[in-house]
């Protein structure tokens, strides 16, 4: 025959409960990773792309296309500095490259698409290339 024992909701599950309570998360005080948030939009004839890259010059932004791909990237450089008086008491610098692509249902017609970059959003105008008819050949 099998030993009963009594078991305690309370016991076990309130220790767990309270184990971790009163300790603070850390902080990591490596720099912050910069993503590319972006907004796509489409109607009949143009995709419009809205990425966000705030603190980037324009000059330091590449955007390629090939075919239905784009593709984002941009040099960020960040330097931050406190002082108090003379005497500086914290130094924090980051350069890196943040990079996004993405594929779009239509092929990019590459000779129309602009790029306008203003208040730390990129705007991409990307006109779809024309689709091309298919040609039914018939067998002789």
């Amino acid at each position: 025959m099998a030993n009963i024992t009594r078991w305690d909701p309370f016991e076990d599950s309130l220790d767990d409960l309270v184990k971790g309570f009163f300790l603070r998360p850390m902080r990591s005080e490596s720099p912050e990773q910069l993503r590319i948030k972006m907004d796509v939009k489409e109607d009949d004839k143009t995709y419009t792309v809205h990425a966000e890259i705030p603190g980037v010059k324009k000059e330091d932004i590449q955007v390629s296309i090939e075919g239905n791909q784009v593709a984002i990237s941009a040099e960020v450089k960040r330097d931050k500095q406190e002082k108090q008086g003379e005497k500086v008491l914290r130094s924090e610098r980051y350069y890196g490259r943040v990079y996004r692509a993405f594929a779009l249902a239509q092929d990019v017609d590459q000779e129309k698409a602009q790029a306008k970059y203003e208040n730390g959003v990129l705007e991409l105008t990307l006109p779809k290339k024309a689709a091309t008819s298919t040609r039914t050949l018939s067998v002789q």
